[in-house]
């Protein structure tokens, strides 16, 4: 008898249990999803600006409440419209939102980004005798790196460097005109919507402590300076936006070794052999935290790519099966031609494409309205909603 009654309290205990976890995971969910009504003016007919503005006033709306609910993410990963009408020349819509509690989002779409030179500030810490692949290696192997996570289409153009004076990277020279950056014409020569650079900061030997004095041992001691030393690694990398070049990543990696300090000639980086030396190892570990770092933040940044050419009325962009483009998909066009007095990186928009055809490198769309298609030109460039 007294058993069973024991048994009786624990399976009500254990039910309890249960019915509390239930009612905190509840809670937990309730506190990462949001629904949210945003609305803005239509002005004259451009219901497609109205639609975009009464979305952006949902989402802050979200932020808000999300926020308030002491969420643990405000990064939308799932943005749902649920409905949207128009009433009163206002363009309505309801959204639901919910929070990811991943670090970085999730997107079909695949950027396109080109790797140029990593130079040397001190030109002499790095000497005839050190390996010459680490100017193009390191931006080759981050590029290789994002190509890997299959969220990017990597190309290399590491014979390049976008600075005249590495000392004051990330600043590149500007012509006298805007389209004569040197960031926007290596981005439209290579299709590429990120610019990939960065400087070798410090490659310095401190070897001081080990050559003092004269005589036999000072001569014994310079000649093991490369082999029994310290050895500092400093390496700033930078992303630019191929549309606008601003500067939209910007991180400094450091580290040091002591010990065989050497990376002689013939040392390729991101090899066996170049990853068995600790010099090597310190910077393939430098590359591929510079990589994680690239694909948390560039994962969740809107995609674009540039308009190739107009075919009977139609528009063709230089995105295909490979960049996630699927037929049905929606984005907005803009003008390259126009100056961006917003300061948020791009211009008023011409209107929307739809996707109609697409092929392994290219795609071919429809403008959504009447007379936007004669307004698109080649060179213009076409960007994902933040919300679909």
């Amino acid at each position: 008898m007294h058993f069973n009654k024991w048994l009786l309290c624990l399976l009500l205990l254990l039910m309890s249990c249960a019915g509390v976890d239930s009612r905190q995971a509840q809670d937990a969910s309730a506190s990462r999803q949001a629904t949210v009504h945003g609305s803005a003016p239509i002005v004259g007919t451009d219901t497609e600006r109205a639609r975009q503005a009464a979305i952006d006033d949902a989402i802050m709306k979200a932020s808000v409440q999300l926020r308030q609910n002491k969420a643990e993410s405000l990064l939308a990963s799932d943005l749902k419209i649920v409905d949207e009408w128009q009433e009163g020349g206002f363009y309505h819509v309801q959204v639901l939102a919910l929070t990811s509690q991943q670090s970085a989002c999730q997107s079909r779409f695949r950027k396109r980004i080109v790797a140029t030179a990593f130079p040397a500030m001190n030109t002499e810490q790095i000497s005839g005798s050190d390996t010459q692949d680490l100017y193009g290696g390191i931006p080759r192997e981050v590029a290789n790196h994002l190509m890997e996570s299959g969220d990017f289409i990597a190309s290399n153009l590491t014979n390049t460097s976008l600075y005249y004076e590495p000392n004051l990277a990330p600043e590149v020279p500007w012509g006298a005109r805007r389209s004569d950056s040197v960031v926007l014409s290596i981005a439209k020569q290579h299709n590429a919507q990120l610019v990939l650079s960065g400087v070798i900061r410090d490659f310095k030997i401190e070897s001081t402590e080990y050559v003092r004095g004269s005589g036999v041992l000072a001569m014994v001691k310079s000649a093991m300076r490369d082999y029994v030393a310290r050895r500092s690694i400093g390496i700033d990398v930078y992303v630019y936006d191929g549309f606008t070049g601003a500067v939209v990543f910007q991180q400094r990696y450091t580290d040091s070794i002591i010990g065989d300090v050497s990376l002689p000639q013939g040392y390729t980086v991101g090899s066996e052999r170049f990853d068995s030396s600790p010099a090597g190892h310190a910077i393939n570990e430098i590359v591929e935290r510079a990589s994680d770092d690239i694909e948390k933040v560039f994962t969740c940044y809107p995609f674009a790519a540039r308009v190739d050419h107009m075919e009977n009325g139609r528009i063709v962009i230089v995105a295909g099966a490979q960049d996630g483009i699927r037929v049905g998909d929606r984005l907005m066009v803009y003008s390259a031609g126009d100056t961006d007095r917003s300061g948020l990186g791009f211009t008023d928009s011409i209107g929307i494409m739809v996707i109609t055809d697409v092929g392994p490198s290219l795609a071919m769309g429809q403008f959504e309205g009447e007379g936007g298609s004669r307004r698109v030109r080649p060179g213009d460039w076409v960007r994902s909603f933040n919300a679909q």
